[in-house]
């Protein structure tokens, strides 16, 4: 499950609450919410998915402070996680559309960026903000790319990711944050400012 790194300069919402972890978010340690910059390039495969949909990546909005969260909610976004990860074969793009880089709603089958995409949608469908719910670029230990979904929350931000079925705080993944979907504007893309003390590079 891995997304190639593109340095190219292309470039609803009912608001529902969602339930946090048992127990605070330690202050002592890394911020629980990521740092975003200044907008940066889009990676390529979702440049193409937006010709596609367009729909989907004109949404603007003013996002306010992130969502409170509460039991129900938090219930709905592990159900989410857990299920798209057990109902979709995990394939190369190659393997399943025959070309590299093709983001796409999966049916059966897909890369890490199609279980975003999927999560992403049944979380709007349940009532979520798009503002919260952020396609991310992250580099794993071993330096290959992969994609995951933040979610926003008042708790900080939380990942959704087809490699484990739990949702974690971003701190406590094993990623290099590199940039995410802007809060703003789902058709563009803002760095990490605090994404790890690890190399940092634009995707390609």
């Amino acid at each position: 499950m891995t997304i190639r790194l593109f340095a190219s300069a292309l470039f609803l919402a009912l608001p529902i609450v969602f339930a946090a972890k048992a127990g605070a978010v330690d202050a002592s340690r890394a911020s629980p919410s990521m740092v975003t910059g200044a907008v940066t390039s889009q990676p390529i495969g979702h440049y193409e998915f937006c010709q596609r949909y367009k729909a989907e990546c004109e949404i603007r909005t003013r996002p306010g402070p992130a969502m409170q969260v509460t039991a129900h909610g938090w219930d709905v976004i592990r159900q989410v996680n857990q299920t798209v990860n057990k109902t979709i074969t995990p394939m190369t793009d190659m393997e399943v559309y025959g070309r590299e880089e093709w983001w796409e709603y999966p049916v059966d089958a897909g890369d890490c960026e199609d279980f975003v995409l999927l999560k992403r949608k049944r979380l709007i469908e349940a009532g979520f903000s798009v503002s919260d719910l952020l396609i991310t670029v992250v580099r794993k230990p071993d330096g290959e790319g992969h994609a995951v979904l933040t979610v926003r929350s008042s708790e900080g931000d939380y990942i959704l990711d087809n490699l484990v079925d739990d949702v974690k705080l971003w701190t406590d993944t094993p990623y290099t944050y590199l940039k995410r979907q802007a809060s703003f504007d789902t058709g563009r893309w803002v760095t990490i400012e605090n994404g790890k003390d690890l190399p940092v590079a634009a995707l390609k």
